[in-house]
């Protein structure tokens, strides 16, 4: 018997140790392939289904191995999770002594420097914001890490933050007089210092690529790398490995200047009118967009009127600051630090006017404050490939979504992983008599005009013999807010009293929060309840998907992908467009059975998964669920569950 043959077993310290725990083959087998992946150095893709208990199968070989890990999460949810909760529970079952860490951005800390600087200038967005500052600094003479997540009385959100935390581009480094209490340098000494590193995907490539926020010198005495939630990493590191610039950053800019006027260089009149000019520029560079939340190529923005005129205007009022502010660079550090952002930010506006790099898509993203101009790599293997290779150390990618029928090729292939070895790890969950998949008949295609409004009607049988309880997911906030507008009037014209809610209209742990507390809830939702997201129990009993999630086509860098793919002779829809789906797909129906007591119903409204030749290759990579067409069969279910819940209340 292996030590994680031990360790994983009925007598093994985890189930002396962790509440519930129960032994899992998968989980095992998963964690000898990491312990194998970590001694040799390899690198290791590895997907495990929903209740593979795959953050137990990593932790133990990776705290065992005796080497500096990095794990590195989707979220920061899941980062504070991993190292508030599962990190110390395995660490202490094992009572191994090894030391943990975590480090976030360094718009996570609250930084002394902007504090004190905005405590002095008095000039808030808000009452609220007024309020906020004095329970920051609170905080900040009181709290050992700085991390804003710590002090709940200012919410997240707050327009306060960003007055009072840095950036990469404000940060006075060695310079600034706090520096000796610098919660961002504490944090990383602490990292350093660790056994073992908590990160997030963000962090980790805006990190390999800036070497700003501390994860670069922490890579060169690493051994093991691993990545939850892997699936993420094309979409973020192709953020990272682009090159962007966005008119926040020089607002952002403009306010600091104007800051130093007001405490150093009062005498210096030139600097208020300059970024009063340059705020102006911005303001109307924005309004040359009509709506927020668009995105699109670079060839649709520069044909919209005044594009040029004001991206030109933009520049030309960057300059002038720029030279004002060299003007004052000597009177002070923070001048200085200005001046130099103010020439980044000329080069970053010139190169992307410019588009030297064939291998950067160029396009544009509208807020409802900015603009950010991207410029995104049609492939990131190059540039992560690099990373692999640059010394031998263990890399492990694990999520529940990776593969297509257990074909990892294409995720090996966008991720430049041509070493890796894969691992495949079914669900220990009975599919077959826990969840029924639903797909109704007589559905229109899925560009049709009244599609949302048959979306409404074929999922109401489903919420009233689920009796509420449901997830209703589409894949666009339109289509959302369309579906959410019929099932409300069927809702009242047929009686049915669920509650029914709906993303944004507060936050997600806000609305998770009161859809389980409720229990018999509808939930309306869109991109962000197709992940990450763990509703246990009967208060979620169906998952209702509108369409196949594939990438909408008019998006600019999937579109430059799939023209570079077609001109090298290669079928793009097969071995991009359709993996895509598919992972996605598997992350929302994968929202649906938690554990193994769950019971439910997955509808996927969409008719191509049966009318379209690759419609079975998309569901033969979901569980495997009994399949029906017949609603009868749904409400059948439906009443076996509940007769079932009734005996099972009977006998305790």
């Amino acid at each position: 018997m292996s030590d994680l043959d031990s360790v994983f077993s009925l007598e093994g310290p985890l189930a002396a140790s962790i509440p519930g725990y129960r032994t899992r083959v998968q989980q095992l087998e998963m964690a000898k392939a990491i312990e194998e992946a970590i001694k040799l150095g390899r690198q290791l893709v590895a997907e495990a289904g929903t209740g593979t208990g795959k953050t137990f199968a990593y932790l133990v070989p990776a705290l065992l191995s005796g080497g500096k890990v990095i794990v590195s999460t989707g979220t920061k949810t899941l980062q504070d999770q991993l190292f508030n909760r599962d990190l110390p529970a395995v660490r202490d079952a094992l009572k191994v002594p090894v030391t943990v860490a975590m480090l976030k951005g360094r718009a996570n800390y609250v930084c002394h420097f902007h504090l004190e600087r905005a405590m002095n200038e008095g000039r808030f967005i808000s009452r609220e914001d007024a309020n906020y500052v004095h329970k920051i600094r609170a905080f900040a003479d009181n709290s050992s890490t700085g991390d804003k997540s710590e002090l709940t009385d200012v919410p997240e959100n707050a327009t306060i933050w960003p007055a009072v935390t840095s950036t990469r581009d404000n940060c006075m480094g060695q310079e600034c007089a706090f520096y000796k209490e610098c919660f961002v340098m504490e944090a990383r000494k602490r990292a350093l210092a660790a056994d073992v590193v908590v990160v997030n995907h963000h962090l980790f490539f805006a990190d390999v690529m800036l070497r700003d926020e501390g994860v670069a010198e922490l890579l060169p005495s690493a051994n093991t790398v691993i990545f939850d939630e892997a699936h993420q990493l094309p979409e973020v590191a192709g953020l990272f490995f682009g090159e962007d610039v966005s008119t926040s950053q020089l607002m952002e800019l403009a306010r600091d200047a104007h800051a130093e006027y007001i405490t150093t260089a009062k005498d210096c009149t030139a600097l208020p009118e300059a970024t009063a000019a340059l705020e102006k520029a911005v303001r109307d560079f924005r309004l040359v967009f009509s709506f927020e939340g668009s995105r699109m190529p670079v060839q649709k923005a520069q044909a919209l009127k005044n594009f040029d005129s004001a991206y030109a205007t933009m520049q030309e009022k960057l300059n002038v600051l720029a030279q004002v502010l060299e003007s004052q660079a000597e009177r002070d550090p923070a001048i200085e630090n200005c001046w130099q952002r103010g020439l980044a930010l000329q080069q970053k506006l010139q190169a992307w006017q410019k588009a030297d790099n064939a291998n950067l898509v160029r396009w544009v993203e509208v807020f409802s404050q900015s603009v950010q101009l991207h410029a995104t790599p049609l492939s990131v293997a190059e540039g992560f490939g690099k990373q692999l290779n640059a010394q031998p150390r263990a890399w492990i990618f694990t999520s529940a979504t990776l593969a297509v029928k257990s074909d990892f090729s294409h995720y090996l292939g966008q991720m430049g992983l041509q070493e890796a070895t894969t691992g495949y790890w079914n669900s220990p969950f009975d599919y077959g008599q826990q969840a029924l998949l639903y797909v109704p008949n007589g559905m229109p295609e899925p560009n049709s005009p009244g599609y949302s409004a048959a979306v409404a009607a074929a999922a109401l049988p489903v919420i009233r013999a689920s009796r509420g309880r449901a997830f209703v997911l589409s894949t666009s906030l339109r289509a959302m807010r369309e579906i959410h507008a019929l099932l409300k009037d069927a809702f009242s014209s047929e009686g049915m009293e669920y509650p029914l809610l709906m993303q944004g209209e507060s936050a997600r742990t806000e609305l998770l929060d009161r859809f389980r507390a409720l229990g018999n809830a509808v939930l309306v939702g869109s991109q962000s309840f197709w992940e990450g997201v763990d509703v246990r129990g009967e208060a979620l009993s169906a998952v209702i998907i509108d369409k196949l999630p594939f990438a909408p086509p008019d998006d600019p860098v999937l579109a430059a992908r799939i023209d570079k793919m077609n001109a090298e002779g290669r079928n793009a829809f097969m071995e991009y467009q359709l993996p895509y789906s598919v992972i996605t797909l598997k992350q929302g129906a994968g929202r649906l059975i938690r554990d193994e007591a769950d019971r439910g119903v997955l509808m996927i409204c969409d008719p191509r998964l049966i009318a379209k030749h690759y419609g079975r290759r998309i569901w033969q990579s979901l569980p495997p669920f009994k399949r029906t067409r017949d609603i009868a069969e749904v409400e059948a279910f439906f009443e076996q569950a509940a007769d079932d819940a009734l005996a099972e209340a009977g006998k305790a």
